[in-house]
């Protein structure tokens, strides 16, 4: 880190913040620091290496069954989430050695699907005792380990489903069902494909775990210092900067990580404080970095764990879900950064003095070479390769680098460290030329791991490696056990049907208004998403709603999107607001007071999926009315240019200010204007931008003639 940016730090007051949190003691958004005490904190981190190293294993080379893949992951989930929650919260020895015989008797579960692989397929439909009693356990187990880690928000929701399962067959039409037994309902669930083992488990066993590895590494590399020298370096001086900084340096660390709560306790670690340190409110600080940092899940190119998920789900390359995101995912960030600039001015906020600033320049100058394995990504998915293989070689790149750092740090010269990072990049470029073999991209990173070895710096390297697979491991946990319990949704929809009645239900309510539909949609995912985690949101919301909504005519992508935004808000929604409750302790401040202040300054969150509904070259897609009149291109142009007029005057309305402060009549005029750009009827958008024009002139007249009839 630049000395700028440990002034920044210092000037700021910025310490490190324990989240202390009562809400956040079930770990859904991560665990404490380390493994646990002792021999058991060892044991943990041994059983996080084996399980990090079997996923990058199973990523580079497919050596097992996809099943058995599902069931091996399942089995090292359920291990380390009993291990770790007996580490942290059990207060004898006892009590460990229950949670870890708990996740043992969980790792055997798992292991079943490998053991067992070839009979389970030849007695599909017909299960053995035995089956059904490793079935059993399963369900009882993954539905403690979600209750441990998530609390009993989603534990309860598929208790009722299991329920509902069980004894629907009881109900009045239509709610009822034929009615199942006992075997058919444990069988769907806990074997095959479309419960615990479905589409989410699979994406968790292998694209979510794999990037989850590459963001801990590229952090381990130095990433987050140079989002951060950029970001000061090119905003910190403006107009609310330290503001500006929080949304631009969370946005660049979207990029990397689509963990959006974890951003809020890395990113806002610094820039929390600094806000508040240079004028912002408490409330509204956090509000920003908790919007900014949420953002992260739909940032290209890495974005959430439900983006892989909605990829695999919807049968589509991830680069057309990634396409997709970016034109609202820039929007998104734009209108945070337009909200900070608006509250800046509002309250006369000043930015940091230059000299306390860092060059960016230089800041690229020195740590360039970062930004390749986020490039080498890019590249690929959008050259038609799979996310694992995209990932995967990301990931080698970046290990290369930290590797080849610590060997560069071991040679006397400069002229011995130019001369290895040319050779080592002359290798890498051969390598990406000859098509990227795997076993020898394998085996230079197994040499560059050996030379490390021979050297002091080296082995500290290797150190920093090998705590960024464990870390890994552990923060991959909630993930996981969230796509194995919402299987629990999946399988009963896909059995009973269920689904088909609830999209009905949309169907006939959008023959009537479509955007009734949409407003029944978005309030399902955001009620879902106070209790739930984003990802089962949107699984529960996508299955439930988004084949209704394309019947009606929206784009299968958009619908899916729709559900994916309303999820994330979620989080920034009272009375829950998990990034909120993240970012309190930090501000010190009422968690409540940041949820409302977020949803303020994520206003375009809000809107930005019903304008893609409306006019689907926002998101990219087919079917937009304008593109059969000026082409396609043309309509993503305008689509864009009307979103963004649209959230520059929601962001008036909710800010209060333009040139100088609005009036009540003012706002409401903005606001009407906005309406009217996102209404569908006949002159909506002139009318829109008529209103718009009027009163932003008007404003800017009195506000001039106000400065000019001020004495001086």
């Amino acid at each position: 880190m630049t000395a700028q940016t440990d002034q920044l730090h210092e000037l700021s007051g910025a310490q490190p913040v324990e989240i202390e949190n009562p809400a956040l003691d079930n770990f859904e958004h991560g665990f404490p620091p380390g493994f646990g005490p002792g021999r058991w904190g060892l044991f943990a981190y041994a059983i996080a290496l084996i399980f990090a190293c079997f996923q990058i294993a199973i990523s580079a080379w497919h050596v097992l069954p996809s099943q058995a893949v599902r069931g091996i992951h399942v089995g090292f989930l359920l291990l380390l989430t009993f291990g770790l929650v007996a580490n942290f919260k059990a207060k004898s020895q006892t009590g460990r050695w229950i949670g870890w015989a708990l996740g043992g008797l969980g790792f055997w579960l798992g292991l079943y699907q490998l053991v067992f692989y070839q009979d389970l397929i030849l007695r599909d439909g017909d299960p053995t005792t035995m089956d059904l009693v490793t079935g059993t356990l399963l369900i009882v187990l993954i539905f403690e380990a979600a209750r441990r880690l998530m609390g009993n928000a989603l534990p309860i929701m598929c208790g009722v489903c299991l329920l509902y399962w069980f004894f629907g067959q009881y109900l009045p039409a239509p709610f009822n069902h034929r009615g199942y037994d006992f075997d058919q309902v444990v069988s769907h669930l806990s074997f095959g494909t479309e419960g615990f083992y479905g589409v989410p488990i699979y994406v968790s066993a292998t694209y979510i775990f794999l990037f989850i590895v590459f963001g801990s590494f590229l952090e381990k590399a130095g990433m987050i210092h140079l989002f951060n020298d950029v970001s000061l370096g090119l905003f910190g001086g403006a107009r609310g900067g330290p503001a500006k900084v929080a949304v631009f340096s969370s946005g660049l660390m979207g990029t990397i990580s689509g963990s959006g709560v974890a951003n809020v306790v890395t990113v806002g670690q610094f820039t929390i404080p600094l806000m508040i340190k240079f004028g912002y409110r408490r409330a509204f600080a956090a509000g920003v970095e908790a919007t900014a940092s949420m953002g992260g899940q739909i940032m290209p190119p890495v974005m959430g764990a439900a983006a892989f998920i909605m990829a695999e789900t919807l049968g589509v390359e991830y680069s057309a879900i990634v396409k997709a995101a970016a034109i609202p995912a820039i929007l998104y960030f734009a209108s945070a950064f337009w909200m900070v600039h608006l509250e800046a001015g509002k309250y006369g906020l000043k930015g940091v003095e230059r000299h306390l600033l860092p060059s960016p320049l230089k800041a690229l100058r020195e740590r360039w070479y970062l930004a390749l394995p986020l490039a080498v990504l890019v590249f690929m998915l959008f050259h038609g390769f799979t996310p694992l293989f995209a990932g995967t070689i990301g990931l080698a790149l970046t290990v290369g680098l930290i590797l080849g750092a610590g060997i560069a740090l071991g040679l006397a010269t400069t002229t011995l460290r130019v001369i290895f990072w040319v050779g080592l990049g002359l290798i890498a470029a051969a390598l990406f030329r000859e098509g990227m073999d795997i076993r020898i991209v394998a085996g230079l990173i197994a040499l560059l791991i050996a030379i490390n070895a021979l050297t002091i710096g080296g082995r500290a390297t290797l150190v920093t490696c090998r705590n960024a697979l464990a870390d890994s491991a552990k923060t991959a946990l909630p993930v996981g056990i969230a796509c194995a319990i919402v299987g629990t949704i999946i399988g009963l929809m896909t059995q009973t049907g269920i689904g088909t009645t609830f999209g009905a239900w949309v169907i006939g309510l959008g023959q009537t208004s479509l955007f009734l539909a949409l407003v029944l949609t978005m309030v399902l995912s955001i009620l879902l998403g106070t209790g739930i985690p984003t990802i089962p949101t949107y699984i529960i919301v996508a299955a439930l709603a988004a084949p209704a909504l394309e019947k009606l005519g929206v784009p299968l992508i958009v619908s899916h999107m729709f559900a994916f935004y309303y999820g994330i808000m979620a989080d920034l929604s009272p009375p829950v607001a998990l990034a909120a409750l993240a970012a309190a302790p930090i501000a010190k401040e009422n968690p409540d007071k940041i949820g409302w202040e977020a949803m303020r300054v994520a206003l375009a969150g809000y809107v930005i999926p019903f304008i893609a509904v409306y006019s689907p070259a926002l998101m990219l897609q087919p079917g937009d009315p304008l593109a059969n009149l000026i082409g396609f291109w043309p309509a993503v142009a305008y689509a864009t240019i009307k979103a963004s007029v649209a959230i520059a005057l929601f962001g008036m309305v909710a800010i209060g200010y333009l040139f100088g402060r609005l009036t009540l009549i003012e706002r409401l005029v903005a606001f009407i204007a906005s309406v009217f750009i996102l209404g569908e009827f006949a002159y909506s958008d002139l009318l829109g931008y008529v209103l718009a024009a009027a009163m932003v002139g008007r404003h800017w007249w009195l506000v001039r003639n106000q400065l000019t009839e001020r004495p001086a």
